[in-house]
Parts: C-alpha cells; structure tokens; sequence
C-alpha cells in the first residue's frame, strides 16, 4: 500500500503567506493565463497548467504586474527592478502542490510563475490591478453540462435553423459550443454560414457565465487558421462572427486576427471578418483600413466585393473615391449578410458602401 501524499498549502515564495487560487480574468487576451496577486508583499503570479509555457506565463505576469504598460515591462531589469520565481507540481484543480507530481491517477505539470516589482513601482500600478482582480471568475468555474445536451440535438437544432433552442441548450451546457466548432467543417457553404453566425449568437449567451470558454475557443479558431497543417474552414469568419457578438470581452483578439491580411488565401476570409465587427465596433479593426483599400484593385471579384461591404461598415469617408471605381464592375459573388447567402455584383457593393459613406 502506498503511503498517502502529502499536499502542500501554496505560498508565496516571498513572503511565505498562503496564497488564492489563480482566477480567469474576465478581459480576456489571447495569451493570457489564471493570475492571482499574494494579498501579503504584492507579487503576482500566473498558472501554466502544461508546464510548457513558462515562457509566456513569465511574460504575462510582468504584463499584469505593470498594469499591461509595455513599455514600462521591458524597461525593468530583473533582480533590480523586480524578483521572480516558481512554483512546480502546482495543481491547479486541489490548489495544492503535490511532491513527485502525480496525484490521483493525473500527472501534475502545473506551474506557478511569480513577479514581484520593486515598491515603487507596486505603488504606481497596485490600485489598477486590483480594480482587475475585482472582476475576475471564481476559480475553477464550474462546468455546464445537462442531461438533455446531446450531438445529435445540436446537429439537428441547427439544421432546423433553431437558433432559441440552441441558445437555451447552451445557457445549459457548454458543449454545444464545441459541437459547433466541430461542425464548421461541413463542405455545405450555406450550412456553414448558418452556423457561423450561430456560433456567434450562442457564444455571446456562453460568455454571460464563462467568458474563459469563449476566450479559449477564439485561441483555437485562430491557432487553426496560423497552422498551414490543418483544415479551418469557417475560422476566420466564426471568429469575427464571435468578436461581433461581445466587442468589450473579446476585442483585443482583432489584432491578431488583421495579421491574417497578409496572406493570399486567407484575405477574404480576414476581410469579412473585419466587416463584421465593424458593423458594432469599427474603432476595433480600423486599422485594416489601408490594407483593405489595396484590396479593391486586386483581381478577385469576390475579394473586391468583401472589401467593398467591409469599407462601407469602416465608415472612413475618404473611401468613396476609391469605391466610386466599382461601380461599374458587374462581377458577381456571394455575399453573407442579414442572415442569408446573398449573390451580388462588385458594382451593388460598392454603390451600397457608397450610400453608407455619405
């Protein structure tokens, strides 16, 4: 019989005082990582459940200790500036760690990365990262799940275009939020359309309760799409799609989402996206502007077209005398907007952008 395993109360490395269990902060960035604060000496600490991202963990405790100023981050030099250290076997389900790294039947990777800023510097960001801390997820949400989810319910809620009944199954389990991503990869446009903007409509409904749910879904949609590897039919979209839906919570994933301009077959996917959050948000993806201007001389009709639309929702009043070269452009595409696949030609695009402008 083995002995039993001791678990360990976490403190602070420090100041040695007990700390909390790191929480999901409720604004959420594509790297971000459970952050805590010991209430003690000051010193902020982030969780890696993996253990292979203590890079990045590092990184986003100094961020978050510095109030996400980057400029005074990478103006701090280590051991003068500020002291950092780890905790490893941390698990992040029991808040203990665990000597040896396994504990009941799992394997403990978890780690705790620690950053604690010279006083002078606590003073200047202490009361901002409180204010943070105030709006953060209890740890450990609890999971939604219900007797009455199924993938077969799903599939057929959105076959049926039952978007009410889709969205009460998900305010009851949020694994229809994972049967919907799974299901992007449909080679029906007209479905695929359909649960893009599902896909937004729902998770809006999902982050209400676990924005983190929402959060981790838009890093995956977007690693995805960065993996020359894999298939991400849809991606690009359902993350504008989702952006639009809940601009305060997930704005900041646009920056990596306009990266996507620069690469050939991803343009028009990126620039209806962009489109979409601009309906709600154009201040958020204002910067694809000059991008998207380039885009309206390219020989893609149905690229043009997206630019078009998308111009149109930006609001910039200098593009209309680069629309005004469309009108006569008689190439058609599809288009999905209002809810509906629509086919139109570059001309109509560019006139409706036109009467948005003025």
């Amino acid at each position: 019989m083995r002995p039993p395993i001791e678990l360990i109360e976490p403190k602070c490395p420090f100041c040695n005082h007990l700390i909390e269990q790191p929480k999901e902060l409720k604004e959420r960035k594509p790297r971000e990582f459970p952050t805590g604060v010991c209430g003690h000496c000051g010193a902020v600490y982030t969780y890696d459940a993996t253990g292979h991202n203590r890079g990045a963990a590092f990184l986003e405790a100094l961020l978050f200790a510095c109030n996400y100023d980057d400029y005074l981050a990478f103006s701090l030099s280590p051991e003068e500036d500020y002291l950092d250290a780890i905790i490893e076997n941390y698990d992040g389900m029991t808040h203990k760690v665990i000597p040896g790294g396994f504990f009941d039947e799992r394997v403990i990777r978890g780690v705790l990365i620690f950053v604690k800023l010279g006083k002078e510097f606590q003073e200047v960001t202490k009361e901002e990262i409180k204010e943070k801390l105030k709006t953060a997820l209890p740890p450990s949400p609890p999971k939604l799940r219900s007797e009455k989810f199924s993938k077969e319910k799903v599939q057929t809620y959105v076959l049926e275009n039952k978007l009410q009944e889709l969205i009460s199954l998900a305010e009851e389990d949020t694994r229809v939020i994972s049967e919907l991503h799974r299901m992007l990869y449909t080679p029906d446009e007209n479905l695929r359309w359909r649960i893009i903007e599902m896909l937004g409509r729902v998770s809006k409904i999902v982050a209400e309760k676990r924005p983190d749910k929402i959060s981790k879904l838009l890093h995956r949609l977007l690693l995805s799409v960065a993996d020359s590897a894999s298939s991400a039919w849809g991606a690009l979209e359902a993350t504008g799609a989702i952006i639009s839906a809940c601009p305060d919570l997930f704005g900041e994933f646009c920056q990596p989402l306009l990266s996507f301009l620069k690469v050939r077959d991803l343009r028009k996917a990126a620039t209806w996206a962009i489109g979409k959050i601009a309906i709600v948000r154009p201040d958020l993806v204002k910067y694809a502007y000059p991008t998207l201007c380039l885009f309206l001389g390219y020989p893609d009709p149905t690229l043009r077209g997206y630019t078009a639309w998308a111009l149109g929702k930006l609001g910039y009043q200098d593009a209309k005398k680069e629309l005004v070269k469309l009108i006569k452009d008689d190439q058609r595409l599809f288009i999905y907007e209002e809810g509906e696949l629509k086919e139109k030609t570059v001309a109509q695009l560019a006139k409706e952008a036109i009467g948005k402008l003025k």
